[in-house]
């Protein structure tokens, strides 16, 4: 669902662009008044993850392709403020590194998927989580807060193209949410599996696991078999990703809006599509380049939270106040 440049017209991009800032500054605030404490390692290993598991297409019904967008699972294990800033960073960084996504639509992707589909998938996880207890319960709700946040992103996107004039609204609106209906039970089948196993295995990754007799070596632990987990997706399954067109790509050839997109990037790439450019060994080069944005999510995302997070001395001041 990552727009390219040329679906939308500038005063779209620009209240698009107003609404990611705001909501992004929001986020920001929140995570300055109320730190993430020692979860720094959790933020960059979220946006790793995050970033190679949106590399791996999967096919659905009508010759469509989705992808995990990835939103609820990092609000639900790291709460939505902070989800919301790991979903930018991604945004981000797919933008400029792989030109995945167009650079004056940057503003329009954060709103729907770093803001819109993890904020309010998380709201619906929050309400279903108290009708649901246990673990059971909690992977239900997860996974129907997830298919819920494809669907409102899809919405939102919907609705920057109707106001662009890609496609009338009564039109675009049932087709993006009819394809993304269908995505969706991908994005919940994944989000609930890997939270599963991150419950079952290592539990000190979620927030509830942190705990005293949680030590400081176990928590490394765990980030390297995530990142560990991340790199082998980027090797081993990145390479064999459904190059069937997404939901919005699909939308765009059947209202005809299509031929909108820029065909000149207003900025150059170094791994356009995900690929380095003239290599012939485009295999080899997926790995390479999903392996490189999974480092740089990591680093990119833990930086921007040690920035964020006030060192020790400095929070035993502000709390004795």
């Amino acid at each position: 669902m990552h727009i390219p440049d040329g679906f939308l017209d500038l005063k779209t991009t620009a209240v698009a662009g107003a609404l990611s800032a705001t909501g992004l500054a929001a986020a920001l605030r929140r995570i300055r008044t109320h730190p993430p404490v020692r979860r720094e390692p959790m933020i960059g290993l979220a946006a790793a993850f995050i970033f190679v598991a949106q590399m791996l297409n999967f096919p659905v019904l009508g010759g469509t392709s989705g992808h995990l967008i990835g939103g609820v699972l990092a609000a639900v294990v790291l709460g939505p403020e902070v989800a919301v800033v790991v979903m930018s960073c991604v945004l981000i960084l797919q933008c400029l590194l792989f030109a995945d996504g167009g650079l004056l639509a940057l503003g329009a992707n954060i709103w729907n998927l770093a803001i819109v589909a993890p904020t309010l998938g998380y709201a619906i996880h929050a309400l279903t989580r108290r009708l649901l207890p246990g673990l059971r319960g909690r992977l239900l709700a997860t996974a129907f807060a997830a298919w819920c946040s494809v669907v409102f992103a899809s919405i939102s996107c919907a609705a920057l193209l109707a106001l662009s004039g890609a496609a009338p609204w009564r039109i675009t609106l049932p087709a993006m949410v009819s394809v993304h209906m269908v995505i969706g039970f991908g994005e919940a089948l994944i989000t609930a599996l890997v939270l599963a196993a991150v419950a079952r295995t290592r539990p000190e990754l979620l927030p509830e696991g942190e705990s005293e007799r949680a030590g400081a070596d176990d928590t490394r632990r765990a980030i390297g078999y995530g990142l560990a987990v991340a790199c082998g997706l980027a090797a081993f399954v990145a390479p064999f990703a459904s190059p069937l067109p997404d939901g919005l790509e699909r939308v765009a050839e059947r209202l005809g809006f299509a031929d909108r997109a820029a065909t000149t990037p207003l900025h150059n790439s170094p791994f356009p599509d995900y690929l380095i450019p003239g290599a012939n060994w485009s295999a080899l080069s997926t790995v390479i380049a999903g392996l490189a944005g999974a480092a740089v999510a990591f680093a990119f995302a833990y930086l921007l939270a040690r920035m964020l997070t006030p060192r020790s001395g400095s929070r035993s001041a502000r709390d004795s106040v």
